[in-house]
C-alpha cells in the first residue's frame, strides 16, 4: 500500500452529500454501478472537485498517469498514479488533479457489495473500505494490467447496454475491487514478511557483532535465532549481498584491518586476539579478503599514514 503523503490538516465544514459530484438525484437502482473517466468531470470543473460524500455509496479513484491532492477527512494527501484510491460513504473527500491526470471513477451502491446474497463472501470488500487508502498500482504487477482491462470493459458496457447489463455491470465491478482486495493483501504481507525479514538481519548483525571474535559456525547463529541456515543465508544474501558466513568474515576482517593499523602488536598476536589458532591460517584468510597479506597491508597504511603527515 502506498503511504500517501499528508501535508496538512483541513477543517469540515458544510459538507454537500451527492450520488454523483454534482448530482443530487439517487440511483435509480439498489445495484447501482457507475463508472466514468477521471477527466470527463474534472475537466468541467476545471480540474478541480470540491469536498463532498456520497449517500450510501462507495468510490475507487484510479489514477494511472498524472497526479492528485485528495482531500481525504482531515488530511491532503499527494499521490502520483498508478494508484487506486479507496472511500466510504461518510468520507469527506475533493481532489485537485493535473491536467496530465488519467483513470477512471468507479462507484457501487453498498448492496453491491455487502448484499445477503454473497453470503460468507459479503465481508471480502470491508478491507479496502475500512479505512480510505492509497494502494499502489505497478506497471509491473499483473493485477494492475487485469484491473485496467475490466475497468476498460465497464465502460465499454456502460456505453452500450446489451441483455444481462446490470449484471454484466456488477459482475465486472466486483471482480475490479477483488483484485484490489487481493492487492492490498499481498502489500500487507509484504509489509509484515519485508519487517520481520528486517528485524531478524538486524538481530544477525547484533550477534555477529557480539561473537564476531569468537568464530561461530553459521548453524550456531541459526540456533540462536531460530531460524534454518538456509532461510539466513537467503536472507543476508537478499539484503546484503552476501552470505551470512561472508559477513561474519567481513566483520572480523575489519578489526583484522583496524588492529593491524592502529597498534603495533605482532601479526601472530593479532590472529590469536581475533580467535584464529593458527596465524598462517589467518594471513590466508586476510589475502583473501584484502588482497594482501597482513604484512603488506600494515607496510601500505603505514606509508600512507606518513604521506598524509
Amino acid at each position: 500500500m502506498a503511504a500517501p503523503h499528508a501535508i496538512k490538516k483541513t477543517t469540515k465544514g458544510d459538507v454537500p452529500q451527492f450520488a454523483l459530484y454534482g448530482e443530487n438525484a439517487p440511483a435509480e437502482n439498489a445495484e447501482f454501478v457507475h463508472i466514468e473517466l477521471i477527466e470527463t468531470r474534472s475537466r468541467l470543473h476545471d480540474w478541480h472537485i470540491q469536498s463532498h460524500t456520497h449517500r450510501g455509496l462507495f468510490q475507487i479513484l484510479f489514477l494511472f498517469g498524472g497526479h492528485v491532492r485528495a482531500e481525504i477527512d482531515a488530511g491532503l494527501w499527494e499521490c502520483e498514479g498508478p494508484v487506486a484510491i479507496t472511500i466510504h460513504p461518510s468520507v469527506v473527500h475533493g481532489f485537485d488533479f493535473s491536467r496530465e491526470a488519467q483513470g477512471f471513477v468507479l462507484t457501487v451502491d453498498q448492496n453491491l457489495l455487502f448484499a445477503d446474497k454473497l453470503g460468507p463472501h459479503a465481508t471480502l470488500f470491508s478491507a479496502i473500505f475500512v479505512e480510505p487508502l492509497a494502494i499502489t498500482l505497478t506497471a509491473a504487477d499483473d493485477s494492475r494490467q487485469r484491473i485496467e482491462t475490466l475497468l476498460k470493459q465497464l465502460m465499454t458496457e456502460s456505453s452500450w447496454p446489451r441483455a444481462g447489463h446490470t449484471l454484466m455491470l456488477e459482475w465486472l465491478a466486483r471482480s475490479v475491487l477483488l483484485l484490489l482486495v487481493r492487492l492490498h493483501s499481498d502489500h500487507r504481507s509484504a509489509d509484515r514478511s519485508g519487517r520481520q525479514d528486517f528485524e531478524l538481519f538486524s538481530r544477525f548483525r547484533g550477534l555477529v557483532e557480539e561473537h564476531y571474535k569468537e568464530q561461530w559456525q553459521v548453524s550456531r547463529f541459526a540456533e540462536r535465532l531460530r531460524v534454518t541456515e538456509t532461510r539466513l543465508n537467503r536472507l543476508c544474501l537478499r539484503l546484503a549481498g552476501k552470505s551470512a558466513f561472508d559477513l561474519m568474515q567481513q566483520r572480523l576482517m575489519l578489526e583484522a584491518r583496524r588492529k593491524l593499523t592502529y597498534l603495533p602488536s605482532g601479526v601472530a598476536s593479532i590472529a590469536y586476539e581475533l580467535g584464529f589458532q593458527d596465524p598462517a591460517y589467518f594471513s590466508r584468510a586476510f589475502k583473501r579478503h584484502a588482497g594482501m597479506t597482513p604484512k603488506q597491508f600494515r607496510q601500505q597504511a603505514t606509508a600512507e599514514a606518513a604521506d598524509a603527515c
